[in-house]
């Protein structure tokens, strides 16, 4: 496994083929490839500026990406494009201070298909959350399969404000002690 900081734009072009591979199929297969992948590189030329960013990735033996996990420190104000907002509502503008802002963003975790179940996704999140305790991420609830992940290594979801339900789930790392 190796780290990057924005020196990742250096394997962008595989990065991005990974992404598209694991974030075009089920359940995301509704997603256009090629729209995909344009929108994948324009973030990333943009996210690897953030305060904060690291990414891990794991390379196979012939240099290929297995997977790849990438995060930040969630600045204030707390965003409100792509799911921020629906995080918002579903937390609570005061919970989304105390719990978010000034933590660890895991923004991306994708492993592919031909790695899956080899305890690579655990492996890439343990090695972000040893370095940042206080980590948090969003899933999709559609995302049945990531959401049981997530759940099942131990990531804790706080309550959501009554009536706020959407289809956002947020999880916060083992060791974030909200």
């Amino acid at each position: 496994m190796k780290t990057y900081g924005p020196d990742l734009l250096s394997i962008a072009d595989e990065l991005t083929d990974a992404y598209v591979e694991i974030f075009t199929a089920p359940p995301w297969d509704a997603r256009d490839p090629e729209e995909t992948r344009t929108a994948f590189r324009h973030r990333l030329a943009e996210d690897v500026r953030r305060d904060g960013f690291v990414a891990l990735v794991d390379h196979a033996d012939d240099g290929s990406i297995n997977g790849f996990v990438t995060g930040w420190i969630t600045p204030a104000p707390f965003r409100t494009d792509r799911a921020y907002g629906r995080v918002a509502d579903r937390l609570g503008a005061e919970r989304v201070g105390e719990l978010l802002v000034g933590a660890f963003e895991i923004d991306e975790l994708g492993v592919r298909e031909r790695a899956r179940g080899t305890g690579l996704g655990r492996r890439l999140l343990e090695g972000l959350v040893a370095a940042h305790p206080r980590a948090w991420l969003l899933t999709w609830d559609q995302a049945h399969d990531t959401v049981a992940f997530y759940r099942r290594v131990g990531w804790i979801e706080p309550e959501t404000l009554p009536g706020q339900e959407n289809d956002i789930v947020v999880f916060l790392a083992p060791t974030h002690h909200a």
